[in-house]
């Protein structure tokens, strides 16, 4: 049994027999790998899930789209996030500072966690993609870490309560909003579209057999 290909292809196109088994991730059906065409989808033919697309120049646009949410990244963190201004004094705070500020005020869980998620996370993962997308041989541990980090990137989830607090906060003092939380606001719909052209399974099928087993 081979996988179910969807979208534009060729009737004569010869299906081998011969070619790598692969097991569904969804109901562990055990069938053959197929190739599907520019734009098109290889899925499992009983319970339909997906198990990769074919997209057209996925390597190309991943590695633009990374490059682009590497330097908002960049300036997401040198510059301020937001400019408070209450009794006539001013503050404003990076992101690290604000991160700063909550392990010295006791609230240490939370400031790990923000750093972690905010932080050290979308930054190991987009030099490791631009890494990955740039280099003849890719290696399969990068390639691993970079799909485990993917759940704990959460740059939405950080953006949603940073609105949030600017909201319960505006009737107390004056906020206004920084360089960094424009790039904030960028960063979450080029890491959508990120995450939707990467193909990993392109770039795995890159690494020689005997470095990926």
């Amino acid at each position: 049994m081979a996988a179910k290909i969807f979208g534009p292809h060729n009737d004569n196109q010869p299906m081998t027999t011969l070619a790598p088994l692969i097991a569904c991730h969804d109901c562990d059906l055990l069938q053959h790998e197929v190739t599907p065409p520019p734009g098109g989808v290889a899925t499992c033919p009983r319970c339909g899930a997906v198990h990769y697309r074919n997209t057209v120049n996925s390597r190309e646009r991943s590695l633009a789209l990374a490059m682009t949410a590497a330097i908002l990244f960049v300036i997401a963190n040198l510059y301020p996030i937001a400019g408070i201004e209450t009794q006539g004094n001013r503050h404003a705070s990076t992101l690290f500072g604000a991160v700063h500020t909550l392990w010295h005020d006791g609230s240490a869980l939370i400031a790990v966690l923000v750093f972690i998620t905010t932080i050290l996370v979308p930054a190991l993962e987009l030099a490791l993609l631009i890494w990955l997308l740039t280099t003849p041989r890719p290696a399969p541990w990068g390639l691993r870490l970079v799909l485990a980090m993917q759940p704990w990137r959460m740059v939405e989830v950080f953006m949603l309560g940073l609105l949030v607090s600017i909201v319960k906060l505006s009737h107390l003092a004056s906020i206004e909003p920084g360089i960094a939380l424009w790039s904030f606001a960028a960063l979450m719909p080029l890491f959508a579209a990120l995450s939707s052209n990467f193909n990993a399974r392109d770039l795995w099928l890159t690494i020689p057999h005997r470095e990926s087993t």
